[in-house]
């Protein structure tokens, strides 16, 4: 690392004021502070110190991601090969979903990033770190087949119009990376939904690549006749986004947050808490199936559990007190079953619920902290 120290100190005067890159400073500074502690404090009132920056938080979810990543790409080829009846073996199905995830990937950073350093070039700021997980999660929440070119637009929308016109991180109402994926839902529907989108080549020979969602929404078919169980949505072997399938891969990075302090426990469990009584709730009365599917299913399948861990406890758009957290995630799971029971057309239903709620959050805040106000003057009076 001191090679890189060096490398950066002979060129730091180039960036600096009076250099001859000096508007390129955001861009020298981001690559900097991502290698190494920043020395920056305030220079007034109290600050705490700690060498935990931003950058260092947003380090520790993309640590959580990674067995959803690495469980992902290997579900990538474990369909595909299933879907042309192909005999394999685990280091197939990684390379495989590798080189498919890879361009997915790659894409998502170089146009965020560069959105992101055109901003702060022509703000004269410093590169804003949240990009370091939103261009992370979202290539895990789109289908693997999705176009490069709709990846990069939707990206581009989810930077410009999700964040930077609110003033970048920090100020965002809504989570960036739903509001990639709202995008390209609503402007590209035939690519975000359906049966052919979800495992590379489905739509060759007449194979189905249709989610458990899909399927149960279709009202053809109960959760007990479908050809998946219990074990299949616990695992992951099943059809849909790339991070979204594998539960197990899900809660072991929900666990890296939650001990590292990053997520918020009250929203995750809240949130699941909320789907999992709702559920329970319309499997009284079973109208179709998907209101009949057990309610610890519904917690499994679709992006119910990644958008419980790592969508809704987003820092900036969710709700920021305690008890706002607790509401914020009962509702969020509320929703999101309610969409997904009543709505066949997009039985998902995670995504509306978590940027509706993203929405409301300070709109809760705001009441549990009047709340509190008039709860202190009643005892001073």
């Amino acid at each position: 690392m001191k090679l890189f120290k060096n490398i950066l100190e002979s060129v730091k005067p180039l960036f600096v004021k009076g250099g001859k890159l000096e508007k390129m400073y955001p861009a020298y500074d981001a690559f900097e502070t991502f290698l190494f502690v920043p020395d920056h404090t305030t220079k007034s009132g109290s600050h705490i110190r700690d060498a935990v920056d931003l950058k260092r938080t947003m380090a520790f979810v993309v640590l959580s991601l990674i067995p959803c990543i690495i469980f992902g790409m290997w579900n990538i080829g474990d369909q595909y090969f299933n879907a042309i009846s192909v005999e394999t073996n685990f280091l197939n199905n990684l390379i495989f979903g590798f080189w498919k995830f890879l361009p997915l990937l790659a894409v998502s950073y170089a146009v965020g990033l560069s959105v992101e350093f055109a901003f702060a070039i022509s703000r004269g700021h410093s590169v804003n770190e949240g990009y370091l997980v939103t261009g992370m999660l979202i290539p895990l929440i789109m289908p693997v087949d999705v176009p490069l070119w709709m990846l990069a637009v939707s990206v581009v929308f989810a930077v410009v119009i999700g964040k930077e016109v609110f003033g970048g991180t920090g100020m965002n109402i809504l989570n960036p990376a739903l509001t990639a994926r709202a995008f390209l839902f609503f402007a590209y529907p035939s690519y975000m939904s359906g049966d052919k989108v979800w495992v590379h080549g489905a739509g060759l020979d007449g194979y189905s690549g249709e989610t458990i969602l899909g399927a149960l929404a279709s009202n053809t078919s109960s959760w007990d006749n479908l050809k998946w169980n219990f074990n299949d949505a616990l695992i992951g072997y099943i059809p849909g986004s790339v991070g979204e399938t594998s539960f197990i891969a899900i809660i072991i990075g929900a666990l890296i947050l939650i001990f590292s302090g990053v997520g918020s426990w009250r929203i995750i469990l809240s949130t699941f808490l909320g789907g999992y009584l709702t559920a329970l709730l319309f499997n009284l009365w079973g109208v179709n199936f998907l209101m009949s599917t057990p309610a610890h299913i519904h917690l499994l399948i679709g992006g119910f559990a990644f958008g419980a861990v790592f969508m809704s406890t987003d820092p900036v758009s969710g709700s920021q007190t305690n008890k706002g957290k607790i509401i914020y995630g009962l509702l969020i799971g509320f929703f999101a079953i309610v969409i997904r029971v009543f709505n066949p057309a997009y039985p998902e239903g995670m995504m509306l619920a978590i940027l509706l709620m993203n929405v409301f959050a300070p709109l809760i805040d705001h009441y549990i902290v009047d709340a509190n106000i008039k709860n202190r003057l009643k005892r001073i009076n």
